[in-house]
């Protein structure tokens, strides 16, 4: 079960500047989720995080910088488009793809020609890359940091995640957790891409698309042509997935699919008016499910880990509710769902 949040502790963020100085992997929290960091400049450093996570190394990484001004450093442009959402929304969870500066070498940007830039609010993020740069002596030293999971999977709102993920060493990959308590937002940031003109948001947030063309003056669109549109985390097919299959439904068929998957043990998230009328005895675990879009991305991974660690080998999950605040979780469930082994064969 998640806990709560912690006040900075500067003696704990000194030590992770410490660590990351040497080219350690420091995991620490971020307003979204927990961050798998290292120097952005250092490649043997960036190198490591794909070893830990197992994560393909075309897969690009997002650069954390301590203020707007560092992105200038890391990118050879800023359109006048994503300098309003800058102003308007950093620090924060909204990671900006901008055409990149030299020093965004290809093992960050997955060898293409952009490079994903966020500045985190969360004050733990914040008090540890004002340290870092100190340390540094450059304002523009950046954290290059997915989130700290093995890739593809269910991603960490808590250092007790990352410990059950990624260990810390000399057992584990990560050389120190800074432990913030949890992550206040729960899901991973918006994307907005700028890399091909006009503004269009890649993976949705809690910053959703209506505040993003409010503040650019005109409606934006979510998704982007396969072809032209740079690799940037979290869009692959399957993502942010348990190890046990997991299976969206509707609440009206709840009850039906839950029996017709007799004698399977199921666990199960769903509102309240769902799993009152469920009687399936095969049912294992029962997790309610937020009714309001903020509770629901700020305990969804907490719940689908305690789903996965049960004793289910089958998962299902009610579809939340429809509209612009519910897009972020629909994508995460929908590659959950995808990303999980769905091909264990039905029931007798």
């Amino acid at each position: 079960m998640l806990g709560t949040r912690k006040d900075v502790d500067a003696a704990q963020v000194r030590r992770a500047v410490e660590v990351l100085m040497r080219g350690g992997l420091v995991a620490f929290p971020t307003e979204t989720v927990y961050g798998l960091g290292a120097d952005a400049d250092w490649p043997d450093a960036v190198a490591a995080i794909f070893r830990a996570k197992g994560r393909p190394r075309a897969h690009p990484l997002i650069i954390h910088v301590a203020q707007a001004g560092a992105a200038e450093r890391w990118a050879r442009e800023i359109p006048p488009s994503a300098r309003v959402l800058m102003y308007q929304f950093w620090p924060g969870p909204l990671t900006l793809i901008l055409p990149r500066s030299p020093r965004a070498t290809d093992l960050i940007t997955g060898g293409q020609d952009t490079v994903g830039v966020r500045c985190p609010a969360d004050p733990w993020a914040q008090s540890l890359l004002h340290a870092f740069c100190a340390a540094r002596g450059d304002d523009a030293a950046a954290i290059a940091a997915p989130s700290a999971n093995r890739y593809g999977r269910i991603s960490p709102t808590c250092a007790e995640h990352v410990r059950a993920d990624l260990g810390e060493k000399p057992d584990g990959m990560v050389d120190f957790i800074l432990d913030g308590g949890v992550s206040a937002l729960g899901i991973e940031s918006t994307i907005v891409d700028f890399a091909v003109g006009e503004a269009r948001i890649l993976r949705p947030g809690s910053i959703g698309r209506e505040r993003i063309g409010a503040a650019l003056g005109s409606a934006v669109r979510i998704g982007a042509d396969t072809d032209c549109a740079p690799r940037t985390p979290g869009r692959a097919a399957g993502h942010y997935a348990p190890r046990k299959p997991l299976e969206l439904v509707a609440a009206t068929d709840l009850a039906v699919r839950a029996a017709a998957l007799r004698p399977l043990p199921l666990g199960v998230m769903a509102p309240p008016g769902a799993l009152v009328p469920l009687l399936a005895d095969n049912v294992v675990m029962r997790l309610t499910a937020a009714t309001a879009p903020q509770d629901y991305a700020h305990f969804l991974y907490d719940r689908l880990r305690q789903l996965d660690a049960s004793a289910a080998e089958r998962l299902l999950v009610v579809v939340p509710p429809s509209g612009e605040l519910w897009e972020a979780i629909h994508d995460r469930l929908r590659r959950a769902a995808a990303g999980s082994d769905s091909r264990i064969p039905e029931a007798d």
